[in-house]
């Protein structure tokens, strides 16, 4: 497996996520549309460590803190474990809201740091940026990262840090061959000249691009992802996965890990979602694949001429 670094720490090229894990607000259930607990979730825990996948991305918003409580049951005292997790704006929080959602996500995942702490949305970056640095400074964050922020709003986040001695590590944005903002917007270039690490995550565009639903096979109705790829979209999506196909063919590789070795090949870390212990097989795969140049060229050239772009509800605009 080629490892990537994070600043100086040797991390693999493929982040695991855990948004569906548990249910509740923001949970597996809702978003999904599946239903899955410690139970069904141990395997595919065990599988990836035994990979040397160890790098798990997790949220406080993800089933309101069933997602990091399955995981900190999974990791007790193991020490072999990078924990990702967040904290996210919204709306009236009072001044120690971001010490205190840290506490609580270290408390249910059972660890006394987060190896990289987002700040998950770009809601007043100069309010919520300085409130990272005594944290950093304790040792209670190692790495400090943003997501869902924008170029301008990036630099400003770093230069807010580096006024303290301190550097911004990563950017995690959505970015996959339907939705390439980050790239347009010269996100990628800046985080590669300024060694910062950019995770993509929805590469796999919540399922939309591993060629198992089409529009005879549509999502679950009535959950988010449902809704956002309905039959209609999913229908101009055929050619696209039809190419994924041949290129995958050649590789011996499903579509899905097409899509995740075109993000690597880009780049970027992806963050790709984990149910299921053949899931981690498929990253272990793709984690192996070199794209061609005119691989390349084929995939990007058949997602354009798709003319999908599904953006979150949570999402803006990059440019």
């Amino acid at each position: 497996m080629k490892f990537v670094y994070l600043k100086n720490e040797k991390i693999p090229p493929i982040a695991l996520g855990t948004w569906s894990w548990g249910n509740g607000i923001n949970g597996g259930d809702a978003v999904f549309g599946n239903n899955l607990e410690d139970d069904d979730l141990k395997p595919v825990f065990e599988a990836a460590m035994n990979a040397g996948f160890n790098l798990w991305d997790t949220a406080a918003v993800y089933g309101m803190g069933a997602s990091e409580t399955i995981l900190g049951s999974f990791i007790q005292s193991r020490k072999d474990i990078l924990i990702s997790t967040k904290f996210t704006p919204r709306g009236e929080q009072p001044e120690d809201a971001l010490e205190k959602m840290l506490n609580q996500s270290l408390t249910r995942l059972g660890k006394n740091h987060s190896d990289i702490y987002w700040i998950h949305n770009p809601s007043d970056v100069e309010r919520w940026t300085p409130k990272l640095i005594p944290l950093m400074k304790n040792g209670k964050i190692k790495h400090a990262g943003v997501s869902n922020h924008n170029l301008e709003e990036i630099k400003l986040a770093s230069s807010i840090l580096e006024k303290e001695g301190l550097q911004l590590s990563a950017v995690q944005n959505h970015y996959s061959l339907l939705y390439r903002s980050s790239e347009e917007a010269g996100i990628i270039d800046w985080c590669n000249q300024h060694n910062i690490l950019f995770f993509s995550y929805m590469v796999l565009e919540q399922g939309a691009l591993t060629g198992t639903y089409n529009s005879k096979n549509p999502f679950k109705t009535g959950t988010r992802r449902g809704d956002a790829f309905n039959s209609e979209v999913l229908m101009k999506l055929d050619q696209l996965i039809g190419v994924m196909h041949t290129i995958g063919k050649r590789h011996q590789v499903s579509p899905a890990e097409i899509a995740i070795a075109w993000a690597i090949v880009k780049g970027t870390v992806p963050i790709i979602g984990v149910t299921k212990p053949k899931h981690i097989d498929g990253a272990v795969l793709a984690a192996e694949v070199v794209l061609t140049e005119q691989e390349i060229n084929d995939l990007e050239t058949a997602a354009k001429e798709t003319g999908v772009e599904i953006r979150g509800a949570w999402e803006k605009s990059m440019h």
